[in-house]
């Protein structure tokens, strides 16, 4: 595939998920990617012909995406390890919701679509060991229960900063990420040794 192919492939894989994200499942068609994208009607049909390489185009740009940001030297101690997962955090809500809002999407769609299911599930899973490696490089408790404990409160707080409701935020320490990673990383390491 020529870089320009590869460009156009680009824009419209960040098209879709611009438009799954604003539109949800029901609002993801050709036609919406096209249009968001700025290019002729049917481009996106050309490069992903059916609904479903549609959604394995969001699937693998959210993906990227995610790599993307994750990329880096790992962190040395706690405060870098705290200062690292409360950035992943700001940028859920910031400049990074867009994608995390269609990668929701995207585990609501495959609750009916096994293929999607399938294709999600290693995307999810490899957080637990992601997790346990940058505990285990900030000199942590990297365990499984650890690591477990530490991937589904951060799984569990996407939610509320999506939504984005203060009460709800105040009340789970969102308010503050910062203070939030500090607290959770003392919580999940509590009791077990490095």
């Amino acid at each position: 595939m020529n870089q320009g192919n590869q460009d156009r492939r680009d824009r419209l894989r960040d098209a879709a998920v611009a438009v799954l994200a604003e539109a949800g499942g029901r609002g993801l068609t050709h036609r919406a990617v096209d249009a968001a994208a700025g290019v002729p009607t049917g481009t996106a049909k050309n490069y992903f012909p059916t609904r479903d390489a549609l959604l394995r185009a969001v699937a693998e740009r959210c993906l990227e995406q995610y790599l993307a940001l994750t990329a880096g030297p790992p962190p040395g101690d706690a405060e870098q390890l705290a200062a690292l997962l409360a950035g992943l955090l700001r940028n859920v809500a910031g400049p990074g919701r867009p994608r995390m809002v269609a990668y929701m999407e995207l585990q609501t769609e495959s609750t009916r679509r096994p293929w999607l299911a399938a294709l999600l599930d290693p995307i999810g899973a490899s957080d637990f060991t992601a997790h346990a490696h940058l505990l285990r490089a900030a000199g942590l408790p990297s365990g499984p229960r650890t690591a477990r404990a530490l991937t589904l409160a951060l799984h569990g707080a996407i939610p509320h900063l999506l939504a984005g409701a203060p009460g709800a935020l105040a009340a789970s320490g969102l308010d503050d990420l910062d203070r939030f990673t500090r607290e959770l990383l003392t919580a999940v390491c509590a009791g077990e040794t490095p």
